[in-house]
């Protein structure tokens, strides 16, 4: 018999999830309490069945995904639910916040008797054609979200505590989303100081991948910027310890947050990379 998935929220990963899921023949249930008509609309679109909390606390798994800063507020509200129930799901914490954090997490949710899995989710939403994202699951308990492995995820573990995968997740993300905010704050200083075409030639002449993979990732970033904000501060939290890079991720979490609302406003600066970038607003 196959299992049942609850999913919380349905923004587009985790819509997506919940459609890959859905497609592979399992009953996917997802809480739309005090969620967006949007969200309910992409949840409809993915056929995954809107629940009460109480009814998605009795799932065999619960995936959580959700902004960075949601993450503890959603665990405490399920493992209310959990407690005092006979049916403990695997709680699999898919979010994109520091390992200290993951590990608070694990603790609220242990405590309502559940399994605890630390997922890092790596790549684009699942979609035709894409085998992926890689969902990488670390602690404990992890084996026990293995068998969704079965049904269109690419799930692997690694070894290490709860944590684990938060770490690898936030090493990934630190990377890829932070030259995409370094790039776009040279591309704007160029622009800025007219010198905006010259940069892009010496930059396609000497280092044509890079703009082919900016030219992906910055316009998709637009409208991702406000959500970026939460994970470079859990990000500038796990690289603590050094401080010039905490600085910089904290810089760049601004950075995001400026960008995030020049695209809900005015739309210059995205305008100004898009230009740089040469391809449509």
């Amino acid at each position: 018999m196959n299992p049942t998935v609850a999913i919380v929220a349905q923004g587009a990963m985790g819509a997506a999830v919940g459609k890959r899921l859905v497609e592979q023949g399992i009953h996917v249930m997802t809480s739309l309490s005090g969620r967006s008509a949007a969200s309910a609309e992409r949840a409809k679109a993915a056929g995954m069945v809107a629940v009460s909390d109480q009814e998605a606390a009795q799932a065999d798994y619960f995936l959580s995904i959700v902004p960075p800063a949601d993450a503890m507020a959603l665990a405490e509200k399920m493992a209310a639910l959990i407690a005092p129930a006979n049916k403990k799901p695997v709680y699999v914490d898919c979010n994109a916040v520091s390992p200290p954090t993951k590990a608070k997490i694990g603790q609220v949710v242990a405590k309502a008797g559940s399994p605890f899995v630390d997922v890092g989710i790596i790549g684009m939403p699942p979609k035709a054609n894409y085998d992926g994202p890689g969902i990488i699951a670390s602690g404990p308990d992890a084996g026990q979200f293995m068998q969704l492995g079965q049904f269109g995820l690419k799930i692997r573990t690694i070894e290490g505590p709860v944590g684990a995968a938060s770490a690898l997740k936030m090493s990934y993300a630190g990377i890829t989303k932070g030259m995409s905010a370094l790039g776009s704050m040279m591309m704007l200083a160029a622009t800025r100081a007219g010198v905006a075409d010259e940069l892009r030639f010496e930059i396609e002449k000497s280092h044509p991948s890079l703009v082919a993979s900016f030219t992906r990732a910055i316009p998709d970033m637009y409208a991702k910027a406000y959500r970026f904000v939460g994970e470079m501060d859990e990000i500038a939290d796990f690289v603590g310890e050094d401080p010039a890079a905490r600085q910089m991720y904290l810089a760049i979490s601004d950075f995001y947050t400026r960008i995030a609302a020049d695209f809900e406003g005015k739309r210059e600066e995205t305008s100004a990379l898009s230009a740089f970038l040469k391809v449509k607003q």
